[in-house]
């Protein structure tokens, strides 16, 4: 075998031997190599280019859409909903469970609404037309509780329709629309 092809046969066995590593480690490629290796990698990874910047962008979009779905889906299934079919009120049947569900829901509807707001900052369109509603976004942080202590009335829940429509009309007016997307158990708890 000439000495050139064994060099290529060998030098095509490691890199695939590397990349098999990595790739079942779940690592990327600058974890697992060595500190020499990883300064080469480096060095022959390509810089951030304008597409770069729009791929940041769509993924921003993307992850707007989905974190706001998510909290527009929760809001409505296990607080809007409820509340407008009575579920909310003393006596009604099943009314702590609908409570503990719609606490569970207000605190994930926060936490996802926030995480809307900082995925829209990758935008620059999204970031204009979200920036208006941070403040009715910050006014739901006690919602969680106020519903599970079944404290909530007519005007939190109101309050809560109107911040998640605002939020799906800047969406839409940025190009990212919004749907609901109700979250799964384990999702609204956390798990």
């Amino acid at each position: 075998m000439p000495r050139t092809l064994r060099r290529g046969a060998a030098a095509l066995l490691l890199s695939g031997s590397l990349l098999l590593t990595t790739a079942a480690c779940g690592a990327d490629s600058t974890q697992s190599l060595t500190t020499g290796s990883a300064a080469a990698v480096t060095a022959a990874a390509p810089s951030p280019s304008a597409s770069a910047s729009a791929e940041h962008q769509k993924l921003a979009k993307t992850r707007f859409v989905a974190n706001a779905g998510l909290a527009a889906g929760a809001a409505y299934q296990w607080i809007v909903k409820p509340y407008k079919a009575g579920k909310f009120k003393k006596g009604a049947d099943g009314r702590t469970f609908a409570l503990v569900k719609a606490g569970l829901a207000g605190a994930f509807t926060y936490n996802r609404l926030k995480a809307a707001v900082e995925n829209a900052k990758g935008d620059p369109l999204l970031s204009k037309a979200v920036a208006p509603l941070s403040s009715g976004i910050d006014s739901l942080k006690e919602l969680g509780t106020k519903l599970r202590k079944g404290e909530a009335g007519d005007a939190e829940v109101k309050g809560l329709e109107g911040v998640i429509n605002d939020l799906k009309d800047a969406g839409k007016s940025a190009g990212a629309e919004v749907k609901d997307k109700v979250p799964s158990a384990s999702q609204l708890s956390g798990g």
